[in-house]
């Protein structure tokens, strides 16, 4: 059969998953009795409470006689690892932007990788039926980037198609009929060339994702670069440098109808297929037959940008709620993840039972830790640090940086500027984007937007809207200022009491509510003023049979502070940690005992001096 393989990419929120649904319906895919979850292709539980794609998938469709194969990407900036390792399976991308938000990070970052590869992109400007769509402006925008990014001339020829992935169309003009996505389809077959690969030659992939079944163990998709997979022919998997890590036979071929995978007896050059079968390998290795000896070419991913420390939980709640708490089991954990997620990077901690794990972002690590806690692991994280590098040219010491663009409400503007100045951030532009709105774009050190978000929701309302990107390493920016808060720390063990929290919300924002387990050591709120306090949350009224006037007033308490697994771990300083467990997420200090934090005060001051 003949093959077309495609991307979809695009920023968070423009729509792909939406619109792979409607290629799905539209092509026949379903019955027309089939009930199916919107958004099907975000069949992760995590995927489908937060709203966005973390894994890459693949589907398939046929139209006219023509297969086409679909990889669903995530358009998030912290899981670009996931779009730049599928890269090699495809041929074209269908690049994917919003009719009002225009070009944003993300997309800049993944089309910058496919068109380094030489691919031609097809551009669908979607949700053009918004209010505040300006399909015009963001064709110019698109152009200007891809001329940006070095495209070629063949590239910058792109084709585009005006869409609404919500209402199922596409046409080439913008007073087009409206009807179905006819017009993206035949784009795809015409546009979008069939892979010219060697059909003759032994049989090779690269492995591009994988995943773990309960029944099959690994399942390996990658494009067969070269040659035929036959069921249970053998094979052996080979690193780039050519070592042999491990021989098999391909206990199961499964290639992909739909939603479905579909289990078969041989597949062709070019087709993306999941394999099954092998103990050892993993990504980005070669599955070839044994009279291959040299490793296909695989794409190099960019490296991580930020670590965290992962410990074991030592608090005095340790092992109530989780299953698996020692070292052994987080180590064999974390492990596995890095085989299946290149972006992610896990080496030992200078602290004992402790690791550091490295990945693109605080969202990235946080849907990591989250994972975990959901698979009965207890854990407490350290707060979020960059990796800084040395130019042995310069000499100098290099810290990522980011780009941030920001639409604000106008009377917003001002204190956002400031804000992001105090972190060492550069504005590069300004501009008005429409309806009273400003787009604010900086470079930013990395480190300068951690722990900021909730900040920068605050300050505008709930109403700002913030993009980030890595764009590389420059020169270290000098100190950042952190929080300007202490925290209220327990001294005692036990259950909260209302009438102590009654009199302790005035000394800050309490995080806890009445009956709450605490322990000493715990943080308990925000103080309202820069130093640490200990406060004693399990004090009673003392009870006496005397009545008096004001004896008997309501206690009424300031609902808490929820934090969220990313805003705790934003949150946090140095000196703190947040204990994970499957059932609470709490901020702790790194020392609970008060005489030892004391002593690593000191310590850590006579260091500075």
């Amino acid at each position: 059969m003949d093959i077309r393989n495609i991307a979809i990419i695009a920023h968070v929120d423009h729509g792909k998953t939406t619109l792979v649904d409607q290629l799905l319906r539209q092509s026949g895919t379903f019955r027309d009795n089939q009930h199916v979850a919107e958004r099907a292709m975000d069949s992760n539980d995590l995927e489908r409470e937060r709203g966005i794609t973390i894994l890459a998938k693949c589907t398939s469709v046929e139209w006219k006689g023509v297969r086409i194969n679909i990889i669903d990407t995530p358009g998030h900036a912290d899981f670009g690892g996931e779009v730049e390792r599928i890269l090699n399976m495809v041929d074209g991308a269908i690049v994917l932007v919003d009719a009002a938000e225009g070009a944003l990070p993300q997309t800049k970052f993944v089309v910058g990788k496919a068109l380094a590869r030489g691919i031609r992109p097809i551009v669908v400007v979607n949700k053009v039926d918004r209010q505040d769509a300006r399909p015009d402006e963001v064709h110019t925008e698109v152009f200007d980037l891809f001329a940006a990014l070095g495209a070629d001339d063949h590239q910058l020829d792109f084709p585009m198609l005006y869409a609404s992935g919500r209402q199922g169309w596409a046409d080439t003009t913008l007073e087009g009929p409206r009807k179905d996505l006819s017009a993206l389809y035949d784009l795809v077959l015409s546009h979008v060339p069939a892979p010219h690969l060697d059909t003759e030659a032994p049989f090779a992939m690269v492995a591009s994702i994988m995943e773990y079944d309960n029944f099959l163990g690994r399942v390996l998709t990658g494009r067969i670069e070269q040659g035929r997979a036959r069921l249970n022919m053998p094979v052996r998997v080979l690193r780039a440098d050519g070592t042999v890590v491990e021989t098999g036979r391909l206990t199961k071929l499964l290639t992909f109808r739909g939603l479905e995978r579909v289990s078969v007896d041989e597949a062709g050059t070019g087709d993306i297929i999941a394999v099954a079968g092998l103990s050892e390998a993993t990504i980005p290795e070669t599955i070839a037959s044994p009279e291959v000896t040299a490793a296909l070419p695989a794409i190099p991913v960019d490296p991580p940008t930020l670590t965290m420390t992962f410990r074991l939980n030592d608090g005095p709640y340790g092992g109530r709620d989780g299953k698996k708490v020692t070292s052994r089991q987080i180590r064999e954990r974390l492990i596995r993840e890095t085989e299946g997620n290149v972006a992610i990077r896990v080496t030992d901690s200078p602290e004992s039972e402790a690791f550091e794990v490295a990945g693109r972002g605080e969202l990235q690590l946080g849907v990591l830790i989250e994972t975990m806690r959901r698979e009965g692991f207890e854990l407490t994280i350290g707060r979020p640090r960059v990796l800084t590098r040395l130019n042995e040219a310069t000499g100098e010491r290099e810290e990522p940086f980011e780009e941030a663009l920001i639409d604000v409400d106008e009377a917003f503007s001002g204190v956002v500027v400031e804000k992001l100045s105090l972190r060492r951030g550069q504005m590069q532009d300004m501009r008005p984007s429409g309806a009273g709105k400003v787009r604010l774009t900086f470079h930013i050190p990395s480190r300068g937007l951690i722990g900021y978000h909730g900040e920068f929701l605050t300050d505008t309302r709930g109403t700002g809207i913030m993009n980030r990107s890595f764009t590389g390493y420059q020169p270290w920016a000098g100190t950042i200022e952190g929080r300007r808060n202490g925290s209220l720390i327990s001294s005692e063990d036990g259950a909260a009491v209302q009438y102590a929290l009654w009199y302790l919300q005035e000394r800050g924002a309490l995080f806890v509510s009445p009956g709450e387990k605490v322990y000493v050591g715990m943080i308990l709120g925000e103080h309202s003023r820069g130093s640490d306090l200990e406060i004693n949350p399990i004090k009673e009224k003392k009870l006496t049979n005397i009545r008096a006037a004001g004896k008997d007033d309501a206690m009424l308490l300031t609902p808490p502070r929820r934090m969220s697994l990313e805003q705790a771990i934003a949150y946090i300083e140095d000196d703190e940690l947040v204990e994970v467990t499957p059932a609470a997420v709490r901020l702790r200090k790194r020392y609970l005992d008060p005489h030892q934090r004391k002593r690593a005060e000191r310590k850590s001051d006579s260091d500075a001096a």
